[in-house]
């Protein structure tokens, strides 16, 4: 007897999707200090393995997460779905670097034209002579050549009322 509803399952399939978004928030900030060539396929990679799903029952159209499915079928040897859910988690890698390969070749260009452009505008600046107020003896001329600047009056009443 199947005890779990159409809207049992989409609660169950929404706090899975909210804790893996937990878990996928925390792998970007331990990957954080990485070499960015190396951080972002590790995200890839993460991403795949938590967000995954995998068909479990064919006939009710019922799916679970790739990973879990895998892990449970190794640890207990209950159910034979253990094929079909590391063939749907290489499927989904492949997609997901594949689609990430061409996220890098369409922004490589980019960057180097974005470096080429920032090294032109600094060699431009530096064969001018740089910053006119690095050229002065004494720092800048500002509002405080003279001495400390006055600072502002307090907000007073403008009225000047006797002694009594």
């Amino acid at each position: 007897m199947d005890t779990m509803t159409e809207n049992d399952y989409l609660i169950a399939w929404g706090l899975y999707a909210f804790a893996a978004l937990g878990c996928l928030l925390v792998w970007c900030r331990l990957t954080r200090f990485m070499w960015r060539w190396l951080r972002e396929p590790l995200r890839v990679l993460m991403a795949v393995l938590l967000f995954s799903p995998t068909i479990i029952d064919p006939v009710k159209e019922k799916f679970a997460p790739a990973m879990a499915i895998t892990a449970l079928d190794l640890a207990f040897k209950v159910g034979n779905n253990a094929w079909r859910a590391v063939s749907d988690l290489l499927m989904y890698t492949l997609f997901a670097f594949v689609l990430y390969a061409v996220f890098v070749l369409i922004r490589w260009p980019i960057e180097r034209a974005s470096k080429a452009r920032l090294a032109k505008i600094a060699a431009a600046e530096k064969s001018q002579g740089g910053d006119p107020e690095d050229d002065q003896p004494f720092g800048s001329a500002g509002d405080d050549r003279y001495g400390r600047r006055v600072p502002p009056r307090a907000a007073a009443p403008s009225r000047v009322e006797p002694r009594l």
